[in-house]
């Protein structure tokens, strides 16, 4: 229990660090990076809040096991009047003070539920890492979705003010009677729709930054300032990441833990049916009006009496224990098959966020050549207007198509940084990453 305490005590002491931190960061004129944000993420988040007390349960369940070869003591008192022969209460003699204490010597069960209890820690341990590594992914995820739709509010603001000068120049070229009044249509349909798009840009920003500031304890307004994310290691194609992923998953980790721990237990049940010893002690103090005076030889009655020994039991017959063995067996083989569906679940996942990666890095070249050509087009459009030969209707049609690839484009590049996050989590190299 001084390594749950000394673990609190240090949670305490980092919390309070990051907190003045976090008010230094408010304060300062140097934007938040993410390393600072997953830092406030992990001391603030209730998720793991939650397992370091499953952890803090099993370390107890661990002492309680270990500590039932420790006597345990019991004060007490069976005060009562007797008539004829003093009669026990509750299995003791009437006595005025009565201490026994107990404790297992030999017993095969707890040895082995001991271990169970052990393994259940460890299991904890590394369910807390996992959990950990789950707390930095989502908190990376939210900093570099919050990054985007900053970066696109930016450029969509500014297509918006241009939009309604386009619109401006439209309507005029409708009046003067130059082009026709499906240009003026055409003109606000395009404002309308950047401000859609701008809109659901703020509101996405708005969000975002509610959740950061849930998960790390900030004000929002802290977030206006953030520094871009760290560059994102290449993911080599030819490598087996399976294989590392399986290496350094803890929910596969755990998972196998727990089924050893589960045989263990099963085994504990079993082997509760071979004999154990038990150390016995008990001290009485027996009072004079009990009538133990009458009923034993003159002079042989004492008041201080006590007896030490130990307890031999010798179990041969007990189909209820039998039947607990054989349901903890059953239990113990379904934890082995879940130990192995969540090994091939890291490796498949893996695998598949790895081969998603390869093709997110081909759409994404994809969406960058129909954005620069969209950019060209919209640029060779311009300068014919500019001449004289072309058409107004033909540019602004130009410029709805570059904003259109601009922003597939960003949602592209998105969804291959999240996935390169998750897969960073999964081979183990997540809070290196966030680190740096």
């Amino acid at each position: 229990m001084k390594a749950c305490s000394s673990s609190r005590l240090t949670r305490a002491c980092a919390i309070l660090a990051l907190f003045f931190g976090a008010h230094g960061f408010l304060h300062a004129a140097d934007p938040l990076t993410l390393k600072q944000v997953v830092d406030l993420a992990l001391a603030h988040s209730t998720a793991s809040a939650a397992s370091g007390a499953d952890q803090q349960r099993a370390f107890a369940s661990l002492h309680e096991a270990r500590n039932q070869y420790l006597p345990q003591f019991l004060l007490g008192s069976g005060l009562g009047a007797s008539w004829g022969y003093p009669l026990s209460l509750e299995g003791a003699a009437p006595s005025l003070v009565n201490l026994t204490a107990q404790s297992a010597l030999i017993n095969p069960a707890l040895r082995d539920f001991i271990r169970a209890a052990r393994a259940d820690y460890q299991a904890s341990a590394a369910q807390s890492k996992d959990q950990r590594n789950q707390v930095i992914q989502d908190t990376a995820i939210a900093y570099a979705e919050l990054t985007k739709w900053r970066n696109l509010s930016t450029y969509l603001q500014q297509q918006f003010e241009d939009a309604g000068k386009a619109e401006q120049a439209a309507a005029q070229r409708v009046q003067e009677g130059v082009d026709n009044p499906t240009l003026k249509t055409k003109a606000r349909l395009n404002t309308a729709r950047l401000r859609l798009r701008l809109t659901q840009a703020n509101g996405s920003i708005d969000v975002l930054k509610r959740h950061l500031s849930q998960l790390t304890g900030l004000a929002t307004a802290a977030f206006d300032n953030m520094d871009a994310p760290p560059a994102l290691p290449e993911v080599r194609q030819e490598e087996d990441l399976s294989a590392k992923a399986m290496a350094a998953s803890p929910a596969a980790e755990a998972a196998q833990i727990r089924a050893t721990a589960y045989s263990l237990r099963a085994r504990g049940e079993h082997r509760s049916m071979l004999p154990s010893v038990d150390f016995a002690a008990q001290y009485a103090l027996l009072a004079t009006y009990n009538n133990y005076d009458k009923f034993f030889q003159p002079n042989s009655f004492q008041r201080h009496n006590a007896t030490l020994g130990v307890a031999i039991r010798f179990p041969f017959l007990n189909p209820a224990q039998h039947a607990h063995a054989q349901a903890a067996d059953a239990e113990a083989v379904k934890a082995k098959s879940d130990a192995i569906a969540a090994r091939n679940q890291v490796s498949e996942e893996t695998l598949r966020l790895q081969r998603s990666v390869e093709q997110l890095s081909a759409a994404q070249q994809v969406a960058e050549l129909e954005s620069q050509l969209a950019q060209t087009n919209l640029e060779s459009l311009q300068i014919r207007l500019n001449s004289g030969s072309g058409a107004f209707a033909d540019v602004a049609d130009a410029q709805q198509q570059v904003n259109e690839r601009y922003l597939s484009l960003q949602d592209m590049k998105f969804e291959l940084e999240k996935s390169r996050i998750m897969l960073l989590r999964a081979t183990g190299e997540l809070e290196n990453w966030v680190g740096k």
